[in-house]
């Protein structure tokens, strides 16, 4: 269900389940979070085989779960976006054809989010009784905006790849999304490390500041040889 291959300074690590649309069952998101983990390179490079993102959760499985296996399984979605986030790696979410539900959810979860002109987003849950749940509540909104993510969730409505770039969903739309993932792995690995850490700091801002002052320090000190040049 997960494939995962490295080139160069890039770790790719396919959803690979096409004929259920990359749909993630309780051990598909195990594997994903130990692919994730286990890379080690400056980014990671997440996308979808047979023309699809994901679908999100498996909901022939969901459909199977009682209460508590429910709970857990939401939790399991949450910790792998979690894991994502917080990844040393720049983690890039190269996105063909539709993302739908936990789909858009592991997107949110990325550092960036490049769309090819066949992608499609939704978030479909409200029309099977349910909603996002791997994060969704908390990342739609810091991402979207309190109205464009309440727009999005509650119509469960497709968008697709112009109107997801006209609202922040994604950050552009190419022909091919790794070579922005390569782009990015062309730059210095030290400062990648640096700029994710502080651009996910949620402490306070003036705590957020002097962690920046130090590590932009840090990396001169580091550096010097270079900038002389």
């Amino acid at each position: 269900m997960i494939r995962t291959e490295v080139t160069g300074d890039v770790t790719t690590v396919t959803l690979d389940r096409p004929s259920r649309r990359n749909a993630l069952t309780r051990a598909g998101l195990s594997d994903l979070q130990a692919a994730v983990e286990a890379a080690d390179t400056p980014v990671v490079y997440l996308t979808g085989a047979g023309g699809a993102f994901s679908a999100g959760a498996d909901f022939d499985e969901v459909a199977q779960l009682d209460h508590d296996s429910a709970r857990e399984f939401v939790r399991q979605g949450q910790r792998v976006a979690r894991t994502i986030e917080t990844a040393e790696s720049v983690v890039v979410a190269g996105i063909d054809g539709p993302a739908r539900g936990g789909g858009v959810e592991l997107a949110l979860a990325c550092d960036l989010r490049v769309a090819t002109p066949d992608a499609t987003f939704a978030e479909t849950g409200v029309q099977l009784g349910l909603f996002g749940a791997w994060g969704g509540t908390v990342r739609l909104p810091r991402v979207l905006g309190e109205g464009e993510a309440m727009d999005l969730a509650l119509s469960g409505r497709v968008v697709d790849a112009a109107e997801a770039k006209q609202m922040g969903l994604v950050s552009r739309v190419v022909e091919d999304p790794r070579a922005v993932a390569e782009a990015v792995a062309d730059t210095n690995h030290d400062a990648l490390a640096v700029l994710k850490r502080r651009m996910r700091d949620d402490a306070d801002r003036p705590v957020q500041e002097a962690r920046e002052a130090e590590t932009f320090a840090d990396l001169v000190v580091e550096h010097a040889a270079e900038l002389e040049r």
